[in-house]
């Protein structure tokens, strides 16, 4: 019980910044191009409250925790975007729907970065007694800082993924010439269940796979 509230300790507040920073992005990204829809309905704030999704949020992360899940995933409340207000809708909600794992991809570089400054206080605690308390309080957050990594290379690259409602599936409707562009707008209804079916069958887990390997090879390359 207690290794599962150490677990639930080092693993929620990383879940909880990478998802609300993601809808933070859109909506920061969506205001400056002429929708300030998220804006007026307070969702460009890090108030938690204000993006939290109970099943996704926090039941959705927690089960997985509990469960010891090879990946933790969630997801905040959707920030609000309304594309016909952008200047240019079919180009800027290229740049709308970039923005959520560009920012989880930032978040896992500066966690990493945070963790690079903080590996040299764990050489030689042993032998300083103020070194060993340094250690003992940025123990917990280096642990925060790692699993951040993983959580924002997972969000980024399964949200890449080009299938609508995913921000992938909205900059390849943002990329194609039409038809083809409405064609593919058009499974955004069965989009998660197609999801749905390809975690089943594990071929989702085959493409995304290489990506975030590779994402997390570079990162922790860097230390």
């Amino acid at each position: 019980m207690q290794d599962t509230i150490q677990q639930i300790a080092i693993w929620a507040l990383p879940v909880l910044i990478a998802i609300i920073f993601h809808e933070i992005a859109h909506g920061w990204v969506a205001n400056l191009l002429g929708d300030p829809t998220a804006a007026k309905m307070g969702r460009l704030t890090l108030n938690p409250l204000a993006h939290i999704d109970i099943f996704g949020t926090i039941l959705l992360p927690l089960a997985l925790i509990i469960a010891n899940a090879p990946f933790l995933f969630g997801y905040a409340k959707p920030v609000p975007v309304n594309f016909y207000n952008l200047r240019s809708p079919k180009r800027d909600m290229v740049w709308v729907a970039l923005a959520g794992p560009v920012m989880n991809l930032l978040l896992a570089l500066a966690s990493i970065l945070f963790l690079k400054l903080t590996i040299p206080l764990f050489t030689g605690a042993a032998a300083d007694s103020i070194l060993s308390g340094l250690v003992g309080f940025f123990a917990p957050i280096a642990l925060m800082a790692k699993n951040s990594v993983l959580i924002n290379v997972v969000l980024a690259v399964f949200n890449a993924f080009p299938l609508p409602p995913l921000d992938g599936g909205r900059v390849l409707v943002g990329l194609l010439p039409e038809p083809h562009s409405s064609l593919v707008a058009r499974l955004e209804p069965f989009g998660f269940l197609i999801i749905f079916a390809l975690l089943m069958t594990r071929t989702l887990d085959r493409v995304i796979g290489p990506p975030m390997d590779f994402l997390l090879n570079f990162y922790f390359g860097l230390l």
